[in-house]
């Protein structure tokens, strides 16, 4: 039974951050179709934002939510600028993007250093099956699925997320009933940021915070949204859900890096398998 219960937790631990680094992509990805490069750099806002924020004196449970804010904002800055006139043009946005992370990690290694950064969380630990775990560990747990819940809330059950659904789905039938479409983009493009942001702010006092942080999760996160088809959320759910659940029982078993190379290896098997991803065979009902 103790082993159990560290199996679930390590499944548990290692779902929560294929959900935290993967929603905003499903997001901006999954429901925008905007291939964002610099995604991963987004992730390192976040958690720079957080140390900014934790160092002016803000307790962590706030300093999370505003870092989530902040990148939130840079990142409708990125949309206006850039993003809005690169819209089905997918190799200039491929190269705006990739331009923009280069940008971002120079800048940032510029102003806070090469050096790795954290932010301590004083939450203490919890035995499981005499393992010793962070307390903190839990709190991604629960952070994650309620990021998850409430996006998906906000798509299905609100007016805001059946105009967005509608704008992703037929931009011009919805411009032609009068929604202002650029303005959708620009909202949907910031809370895709928003929600990475919030995973960078999540993730830094188990893993700090470098200017080169993004490249470690970039390739996760595209894995598991594009592993998840044509619906991202339920899609986004069930890739995390599937390597989660390897990532996590081949790293205890054996090693964290025999754990990536497992993932990447299904990934590979998945994609060959299910071109369309998983919610592309649920679709068709196959």
């Amino acid at each position: 039974m103790d082993t159990l219960l560290v199996y679930a937790y390590q499944v548990a631990f290692s779902f929560s951050i294929f959900i935290l680094i993967s929603l905003g992509l499903a997001v901006i990805f999954g429901m925008m179709r905007v291939i964002n490069l610099a995604q991963g750099e987004f992730i390192m806002l976040g958690a720079y934002a957080c140390v900014v924020c934790t160092a002016f004196g803000l307790p962590l449970w706030l300093a999370v939510p505003a870092a989530g804010l902040i990148v939130g904002l840079i990142g409708i800055a990125v949309e206006r600028t850039v993003i809005q006139f690169l819209y089905g043009r997918v190799l200039d946005t491929l190269l705006a993007t990739w331009g923009l992370s280069l940008l971002l990690v120079g800048l940032v290694t510029t102003l806070a250093g090469p050096q790795s950064q954290s932010v301590p969380a004083d939450l203490g630990g919890v035995s499981l099956g005499g393992l010793q775990v962070p307390a903190y560990g839990l709190v991604m747990i629960g952070s994650a699925l309620a990021m998850l819940v409430g996006t998906y809330a906000l798509w299905r059950f609100t007016n805001l997320g059946l105009i967005v659904r509608g704008t992703m789905q037929n931009p011009e039938m919805a411009r032609a009933l009068g929604t202002n479409t650029s303005m959708i983009y620009m909202l949907t493009f910031g809370f895709g940021s928003a929600l990475t942001g919030l995973a960078g702010a999540l993730l830094v006092p188990l893993f700090g915070a470098s200017p080169t942080m993004g490249l470690f999760y970039i390739a996760k996160a595209f894995i598991a949204v594009i592993s998840g088809g044509p619906w991202p959320l339920l899609g986004t759910l069930s890739a995390s859900g599937l390597y989660g659940s390897i990532d996590g029982i081949v790293s205890f078993a054996f090693s964290s890096v025999l754990g990536e190379i497992a993932v990447l290896l299904v990934a590979i098997l998945m994609l060959r398998l299910l071109p369309q991803g998983i919610t592309g065979r649920l679709r068709k009902g196959l």
